[in-house]
C-alpha cells in the first residue's frame, strides 16, 4: 500500500510556482470570470514561446494551473509542434533561432552552403541554425528565417546582420504586442483603398439585402469553381450543403500553405488582403456564418502582423454587421493543412486528422457545421460574382473550367 501511494504521489507532478504564475498571468492578461478558453492553449503557448525564446516546464505547468487543464495535455501539445521548443528544469535554450530553408528551390539556390557557414560565423553559444522545409519564400531562395524575421535572397553577411538585430530586440521587454504599422511590409491594397476602388460593395449589397444570397449562390454553383486547397471540391455545393444545417455554423480558412514549392496564397494575401477578406464575408453571408476562424502558417510571420493590421481596421469601421473574425497561428506542423488536422489545430489540440464520417460540414469546429475553405477559393468569390459563372466558367482549357493559380 505504501508503494502504491508513493507512486502516485510522484505521478502528480510539479507544482506551480508563484514566479512562473506571475509570469504567465502577465502574459495571457486578466483571467476571465468564465475561465480561460481551451481553444486558445496554442495561442497562449506562442505568447510564452515568443517571450522567453522557448517553453519552460516551469511556464507549462504554470499554464496548465492557470487554465486548469492537465499538465499532460498541455506537454502532448506543446511537444507535437515543431516551433515550440520545450526545455526542462535548468536547462537553456538557444536564444536565437536560424532556420535555413532546404526545399528544392533554396536547395538549389545554396542552402546547403548557407548551413555549412553559418554556424561558425554567427559563433554563439546562444544561436542554433537548422535546417527547415520549405518556408513558402521560393521566388526569393535561399530564404532564411532569423527568429520570425525572413531574410529573401539570402547570403551570410545579410542573416549576420540580421542576427545582430535580434540580439538586441532581445532586450525588450517580454509582453505582448498588438500589431502596428510596419515599413518592411511590402506595397500593399490597404483597407482606405480597397474601399475608394469599390471593395465591399457587393458584400454590403448581400448585407442589406439588395443583393439576393440565392443568386450568389446560383452563381457559385454554375460557376465551376473547386476548392483550391487540393480536394477540388465545388465550392458552391459545399456552400449549399452548409446553409442547409441548423445554426451556429462556423467557417474554417485554410492558409497554412505548407506543400513544398508553393506560396501562391501568401503573394495574394501580402497584395491584396481584402479582396480575400471580402470573398469571406460574401461566404458568410450566404451560408449564415457565426463565426470565422482563419488558420495561418507560422512562417508567414510579417503577414499575419499585416493581416492583424488590416482585420482591426475592418473591424473598427466595418461597412456592416461583421461575424466573429479570430486568426489563428499554426506551429509548424505539415499535417496541419489537411483540414481536419487544422480544425483540431484551432481547437488548441494535437493536429490529428479526424475519421470520416462526419464530415466537417455536419461535425466541424467546436462540433458545429463548418465550412472550410482554402484562402484562394475565396480569393476569386469577388470577382466571379461580380463578372458572372459564365466569365469564370469559360476561363478553362482542356474541359476545365475556371482559374487556378500555380507558383513558378
Amino acid at each position: 500500500m505504501r508503494q502504491r501511494i508513493r507512486q502516485k504521489s510522484k505521478l502528480k507532478g510539479r507544482q506551480a510556482d508563484d514566479a512562473s504564475l506571475d509570469e504567465v498571468r502577465a502574459l495571457l492578461g486578466p483571467k476571465p470570470e468564465a475561465g480561460h478558453r481551451r481553444d486558445l492553449l496554442i495561442e497562449h503557448l506562442h505568447k510564452l514561446n515568443d517571450a522567453y525564446r522557448c517553453l519552460h516546464d516551469r511556464h507549462l505547468v504554470a499554464l496548465a494551473k492557470e487554465m486548469n487543464i492537465p499538465m499532460a495535455e498541455v506537454y502532448e501539445v506543446a511537444t507535437f509542434y515543431h516551433h515550440f521548443d520545450v526545455v526542462r528544469g535548468d536547462d537553456t535554450a538557444a536564444a536565437i533561432t536560424v532556420r535555413v530553408c532546404d526545399g528544392l528551390s533554396c536547395e538549389l539556390a545554396g542552402a546547403q552552403d548557407l548551413l555549412a557557414r553559418l554556424p561558425a560565423i554567427l559563433g554563439n553559444d546562444n544561436v542554433r541554425v537548422i535546417p527547415a522545409p520549405c518556408i513558402g519564400r521560393c521566388e526569393t531562395a535561399p530564404a532564411v528565417a532569423v527568429h520570425q524575421t525572413v531574410v529573401p535572397l539570402a547570403t551570410v553577411q545579410a542573416v549576420q546582420t540580421e542576427f545582430l538585430k535580434q540580439k538586441q530586440l532581445l532586450t525588450q521587454v517580454k509582453t505582448a504586442q498588438p500589431a502596428t504599422k510596419n515599413v518592411a511590409w511590402p506595397d500593399y491594397v490597404n483597407y482606405a483603398d480597397y474601399q475608394a476602388s469599390g471593395g465591399y460593395t457587393l458584400a454590403q449589397a448581400i448585407a442589406d439585402g439588395s443583393k439576393d444570397t440565392e443568386s450568389v449562390l446560383k452563381t457559385m454553383e454554375d460557376s465551376g469553381l473547386r476548392g483550391l486547397g487540393g480536394a477540388g471540391f465545388p465550392a458552391g455545393r459545399k456552400w449549399r450543403i452548409v446553409r442547409g444545417e441548423a445554426a451556429p455554423k462556423l467557417m474554417a480558412i485554410n492558409i497554412d500553405e505548407g506543400e513544398p514549392g508553393t506560396f501562391k496564397d501568401r503573394t495574394y494575401l501580402e497584395s491584396d488582403p481584402h479582396r480575400f477578406l471580402e470573398g469571406m464575408l460574401i461566404a458568410a453571408q450566404v451560408v449564415g456564418i457565426d463565426a470565422i476562424y482563419i488558420y495561418l502558417r507560422d512562417e508567414y510571420h510579417d503577414c499575419r502582423n499585416m493581416l492583424e493590421f488590416e482585420l482591426a481596421a475592418l473591424q473598427a469601421n466595418p461597412p456592416f454587421k461583421l461575424p466573429l473574425i479570430e486568426l489563428r497561428r499554426g506551429a509548424g506542423a505539415y499535417i496541419c493543412g489537411e483540414e481536419s488536422a487544422m480544425i483540431e489545430s484551432i481547437e488548441g489540440k494535437r493536429g490529428e486528422p479526424r475519421m470520416r464520417p462526419p464530415y466537417i460540414a455536419q461535425v466541424g469546429l467546436f462540433g458545429r457545421p463548418t465550412l472550410e475553405h482554402n484562402f484562394e477559393t475565396l480569393y476569386w468569390v469577388r470577382e466571379l460574382v461580380e463578372k458572372g459563372a459564365d466569365w469564370f466558367a469559360s476561363q478553362g482549357r482542356n474541359g476545365r473550367k475556371g482559374l487556378r493559380s500555380f507558383s513558378v
